[in-house]
C-alpha cells in the first residue's frame, strides 16, 4: 500500500473519531440539575451536591413549591433551562413525579430516581402508593388541601437512619405537599424515551420498596439498592452521587 493511501486512511479514521466524541449523546454530562421530593427542600441535596462539585460537575437545585404538579414542572423547567446544556436530572420520592414530566426538556439526557416514583402515563403519587401501601402511618391532611408528616412519626417515617436532631429539624421545617400535586397524574413520561436509573432504598418507609423495584423493572432502570431509610440521599451521600455519576456517561 502506497504512503498516499495509508494518509488518507489515517485522516478518514482521525474523523469519524473526532466526529463520534463530539457526538452529544454518547459525549459525557457535565450538568446536575437535583429535584427534592415532598415534605423536603433542596438543602437536603448538599453532600450530594459537594461530591458531585468536587468530581467536576456543575450542580444547580430545584426548588418546586409543591403546590401543584403543574407549579413543580414549571419550577424545575426554568433551573434546567438555565443550564443551557445537557442535563442529568435527578429526583428523589414526588421528585420522581416531577422529573417525569420535566425530563421531556431538550436539554435532559437522563434521568435519576432516588427512592423515588416514576409514574407511566396515567398514574400519580396517591394511585401508586395505594398500589403498594408503605409501612409509613405519619402522613396527615391539613385543612386547607396540603398533607404533612406527624412530627411524632417523621424520624421513624422519612428518615431513620438520620441522627435525631436532623431529623427534628427537618420535621419542624417541613414543606406541605398539596392534595393536588399528589393526585395529578403523569401524562407523556420522560423515562419511556430517556434512559433512567433508580435507586432503592431498601429500609424506605415512605415508599414502599417493592414498589420502587416494580417501577424500576418496568422502565429497564439501571437499579442499585441501598441499604438505608427514605432519606437515602442524605444519609449515603456517595453511593447516591456514584449513580449518578453513572447517568452523566
Amino acid at each position: 500500500m502506497n504512503k498516499s493511501v495509508l494518509l488518507t486512511a489515517a485522516s478518514l479514521l482521525a474523523a469519524v473519531t473526532a466526529g463520534s466524541a463530539a457526538t452529544p449523546d454518547t459525549a459525557s454530562v457535565k450538568n446536575i440539575v437535583l429535584v427534592h421530593g415532598a415534605f423536603v427542600d433542596g438543602s437536603g441535596w448538599k453532600a450530594v451536591a459537594d461530591i458531585l462539585e468536587r468530581d467536576g460537575f456543575k450542580v444547580a437545585i430545584a426548588q418546586p413549591p409543591e403546590t401543584s404538579l403543574e407549579d413543580d414542572v414549571a419550577a424545575t423547567n426554568r433551573i434546567i433551562d438555565a443550564q443551557n446544556a445537557p442535563v442529568v436530572l435527578v429526583g428523589h420520592s414526588y421528585g420522581g413525579i416531577i422529573i417525569t414530566a420535566a425530563g421531556n426538556n431538550a436539554h435532559v439526557k437522563s434521568l435519576v430516581y432516588v427512592a423515588a416514583f416514576q409514574p407511566d402515563a396515567g398514574e400519580s403519587l396517591a394511585s401508586l402508593g395505594d398500589s403498594k401501601p408503605p409501612a409509613a402511618i405519619s402522613v396527615k391532611p391539613s385543612a386547607d388541601g396540603f398533607l404533612y408528616l406527624d412530627l411524632a412519626h417523621f424520624h421513624a417515617d422519612f428518615a431513620a437512619d438520620l441522627p435525631a436532631p436532623l431529623a427534628n429539624f427537618m420535621a419542624r421545617s417541613q414543606v406541605g405537599l398539596s392534595v393536588k400535586a399528589a393526585t395529578a397524574p403523569a401524562t407523556s413520561p420522560a423515562w419511556r424515551v430517556k434512559p433512567s436509573f433508580g435507586i432503592v432504598a431498601t429500609q424506605d418507609r415512605a415508599i414502599n420498596p417493592d414498589l420502587e423495584r416494580s417501577m424500576y423493572k418496568r422502565s429497564n432502570a439501571k437499579t442499585t439498592e441501598i441499604a438505608a431509610s427514605h432519606a437515602v440521599y442524605i444519609s449515603h451521600p456517595a453511593e447516591v452521587a456514584k449513580v449518578i455519576e453513572a447517568a452523566a456517561q
